[in-house]
Formats: structure tokens, C-alpha cells, sequence
């Protein structure tokens, strides 16, 4: 899915998750509830048939580093997935963050969910959307990632493409509701046409789509971004599945009861349909 990264100066050593901060107390926290909302939504969605759940990691709001020749680097997406990788960092630990010549992957999808003041962190060139909300005055810089060189690191649409060559990158605006899908096609990021009225979009590598759904999770209606099959169906959350299978159940029992209402009119004994179905005498009784 994505190709193994090889990374200059092999006999250097490079550092790890262990040796690189996982937060920054002067980056700005979680801008709103939506995003920590959203991401929940995509990570209970996501089925993947080609892979098992224990090689599949999602990040949700963690660094994401990607440059060994500037090590403190990094971007903190709203959500991204990488395949192909354990689930737990050498298979034993939670990671703290994603370092990407550490794992030897980079990701396969990275969202990114717009909010005043960052849209062109997301978008770069192709902003054409700016949040009318008030922004502080004292919004402090999306990262801070300078180093002793003092070169200023790249936005985020270049380090997704140019860098780590992301095949699918997204940007949803709970403002507009408006889905946007750039995929790495010849050396760089081109837009693809998202249907306004329909917003799906398929994604080969993955065998999965995208879109925007509008419904209620965790007590909120509103429109969201959730993954769905390759029939169209949404892949259900957590939450629906329980209630699918419910439902599931009472319909099997409510099947199983007219069966053996129409066994005994039939003119059969409890006895007999017992033989036939193989149920308890006791549970044909309550079925009765």
C-alpha cells in the first residue's frame, strides 16, 4: 500500500519514539469538541478487508515526525491511517507519536479537519475557503518545530506530498460541510473532484470509502465524515452495530416463534417440534 521509506545517513543513529516529545506545552490544544468527535467516528467505521486490525494504526491529534535530517519536525493531523504496521509500537507499547523513519511507513490517509486561522496549514495553495469566526489575537503558531538551523519547516500539504507522498489526503469544514480529496498522483497533490450533492469518494489502495453522512453520534446531529463499503453501505459505529444485532436477534426469535406457532396448529406435540428443531421442550413453551 505504501512503499517501505528509506532515509539518508543509515549509520546515523536516529531517534525514537522514546527519545522525541510527544506534546509541546506551547501548541495550541484541541480547537473545539467537533474535533474530538470526528476522529472517534472514523476510527469505529474503519474495516479494512486486506488487513487485519492488529497490523492497522490510527493516530488521532499526535506527532507525526518526518524528517531525520531535522528530527523535531513534525505535524499533528486530526486523524491518519497507516497500514501494514503493528498496532502497538514494537509490538508491545502505545505509541506516544508516529516517527516515520522509525516505522519505516508513512501513512495511507491523512484527514485534516479545518478551523479559523489554519486554513492554510491544511490547504496551502489551494485555499479558497477562510472560517468567518472569531480568532484570538494570541493564537499561537500551529507548530513549533524550528530547530538550531533555523529553517522554517514546510506547511502540512507539502510535508503529506512531497515528503511522505500521502496517496490520499482530505480536508472536511464542519463549517461548510464541504468534503476535499487531493491524491498523489505524479510527484504532487492534485485536487479531485468531490460531488457536492454526494459527497463520496472510493479509494482503490484501501478497498473503502469516504463521505459525509448526515446523522446522529455521540448525541449530535449533525453532517460527519465516516467510512462505507464497497455495496455503499456506511460501515456502522460502534453504537449501531450493538443495535443491529439487537435487532438481528429479535428477529431470528420472532421467525423461531411463528415456526413453532405453526408446527403446533399443524397439529404437532411439543415433543415432536422438540425432535425437529432441536429446542428444549421448556423453550418451545415460552416461544409458544
Amino acid at each position: 500500500m505504501q512503499p517501505n521509506l528509506r532515509f539518508p545517513n543509515v549509520n546515523q543513529k536516529l531517534p525514537t519514539m522514546y527519545d522525541l516529545p510527544s506534546e509541546d506545552p506551547w501548541e495550541s490544544g484541541l480547537p473545539d469538541e467537533f474535533h474530538d468527535i470526528q476522529p472517534q467516528l472514523l476510527s469505529q467505521t474503519l474495516r479494512l478487508a486486506d488487513y487485519e486490525s492488529d497490523r492497522i494504526f490510527t493516530g488521532t491529534d499526535i506527532n507525526l515526525y518526518y524528517a531525520p535530517d531535522h528530527p523535531r519536525w513534525h505535524k499533528r493531523p486530526d486523524w491518519f491511517l497507516v497500514v501494514d504496521v503493528p498496532r502497538l509500537y514494537a509490538q508491545e507499547d502505545l505509541r506516544l507519536s508516529y516517527v516515520v523513519w522509525d516505522e519505516g511507513r508513512s501513512p495511507s490517509v491523512v484527514i485534516e479537519l479545518l478551523s479559523p486561522g489554519r486554513e492554510f496549514e491544511d490547504l496551502g495553495a489551494f485555499t479558497d475557503e477562510l472560517i468567518e469566526e472569531d480568532i484570538p489575537h494570541d493564537l499561537p503558531p500551529y507548530v513549533i518545530e524550528d530547530d538550531e538551523t533555523g529553517i522554517k519547516p514546510p506547511h502540512k500539504l507539502q510535508v503529506y506530498g512531497e515528503i511522505l507522498q500521502v496517496p490520499y489526503y482530505f480536508v472536511f469544514s464542519r463549517y461548510s460541510n464541504r468534503l476535499r480529496f487531493f491524491q498523489f498522483i505524479d510527484g504532487r497533490y492534485q485536487e479531485q473532484r468531490v460531488d457536492r450533492e454526494n459527497p463520496r469518494v472510493w479509494l482503490p489502495l484501501l478497498g473503502i470509502g469516504l463521505g459525509v453522512w448526515y446523522g446522529e453520534f455521540e448525541g449530535v446531529t449533525r453532517s460527519w465524515i465516516r467510512w462505507y463499503d464497497a455495496d455503499g453501505n456506511w460501515i456502522p459505529c460502534y453504537t449501531e452495530q450493538i443495535e443491529q444485532e439487537r435487532r438481528s436477534r429479535e428477529q431470528a426469535e420472532s421467525q423461531l416463534r411463528q415456526v413453532v406457532v405453526n408446527l403446533l396448529r399443524s397439529g404437532m406435540s411439543i415433543e415432536q417440534i422438540a425432535q425437529l428443531t432441536g429446542l428444549s421442550e421448556a423453550t418451545i413453551r415460552q416461544l409458544k
